[in-house]
């Protein structure tokens, strides 16, 4: 056999064997520990439920699904992280949708890209904000707190986790389109904001409902509306903001991604497991608990995922462009 002939025979030997071991390490997934990176600080709500959901895979999958918090700068240190990791079906991350769809608008030069740089395996979640207010403020829905800041524009002040978080856009959306004028007040951390609304120094909050559950129940805060475009089962008698504001649909969501390039046959299983692990009773009893309601679904395979964030994506794009934010 010439040296070209045996150059030939081997290469076509090793692209024969690359072949056949892809779709091998791909059904024999998992066979290590895989990391789900939690762009967030441990302890938190996102955190404590990608814990009860990696506790589930790890049981299913046969494998310790670990969970790594990489917390810092807007969640882009952890999406950085997975971004750039290796493809292999080993490093995933529970992504929130201020890391998708509202920091590739408000930060320049994002160091990621959240369509390109990712694969979505399934929707897991969507996390509830109330509109709340000092027990003395009177108001005990969301048309009277518009009139009554109308009375007095400018006197009404609401503590937010920032302009441009989630609770802070929501407060701008309500502005715009309901013509108030109440005073943002950004808050580095939560708990100061809950106090300083409890204690009248802000009339009013926009919260995650797990965070405002005890003091709704002793009666330091009204709630008077949530966000999203329906009622949350945790608030029965709450009315969505949109069903006086209509064009206020902002909610909060998490995803389960992985690095582009993953293959497809470990997406699948991935997906499916998820799928399974969220819709277990006592992951469903607790959900609400952490203000959380678990998506059901076409958004839970990858195809339905992709789908729901091209749409958050481009929504989020129009309500920023209307409020007049620029990435900085």
């Amino acid at each position: 056999m010439s040296k070209f002939s045996r150059r030939t025979f081997m290469a076509g030997v090793g692209a024969g064997l690359a072949l056949a071991c892809g779709p091998a390490q791909a059904a024999d997934w998992p066979q290590r520990p895989v990391t789900v990176v939690v762009p967030q600080a441990a302890g938190n709500s996102p955190d404590v439920l990608c814990r009860i959901i990696t506790d589930k895979l790890s049981r299913a999958l046969g494998q310790q699904f670990i969970v790594e918090n990489r917390a810092g700068a807007a969640n882009v240190v952890g999406m950085q992280s997975v971004a750039r990791a290796t493809n292999d079906g080993y490093t995933f991350v529970f992504a929130t949708s201020a890391a998708l769809v509202t920091n590739p608008y408000t930060i320049k030069s994002l160091s990621y890209n959240p369509i390109k740089d990712f694969v979505p395996i399934a929707m897991v979640a969507k996390s509830h904000h109330v509109l709340l207010v000092n027990p003395k403020v009177k108001a005990n829905n969301l048309a009277e707190l518009i009139a009554l800041e109308k009375q007095a524009p400018g006197s009404l002040s609401v503590a937010v986790d920032g302009p441009r978080n989630i609770s802070g856009l929501i407060a701008q959306a309500i502005n715009k389109d309901a013509g108030t004028k109440m005073v943002l007040v950004p808050y580095n951390t939560i708990s100061n904001a809950v106090q300083d609304s409890i204690s009248g120094r802000t009339a009013v909050t926009i919260q995650s409902a797990s965070v405002v559950e005890p003091f709704i129940k002793d009666g330091s805060l009204r709630p008077i509306a949530v966000a999203g475009n329906q009622r949350i089962a945790s608030l029965p008698d709450v009315p969505a903001i949109s069903e006086t504001l209509k064009s206020v649909e902002l909610q909060g969501w998490f995803m389960i991604m992985a690095p582009a390039g993953t293959p497809a046959a470990i997406v699948e299983t991935m997906s499916k497991a998820v799928a399974k692990a969220i819709a277990e009773p006592d992951v469903l009893e607790r959900a609400p608990t952490l203000g959380f309601e678990m998506e059901k679904g076409e958004n839970v395979t990858s195809a339905g995922a992709k789908a729901f964030l091209a749409a958050q994506y481009a929504y989020t794009g129009q309500v920023l462009k209307e409020l007049g934010i620029e990435p900085n």
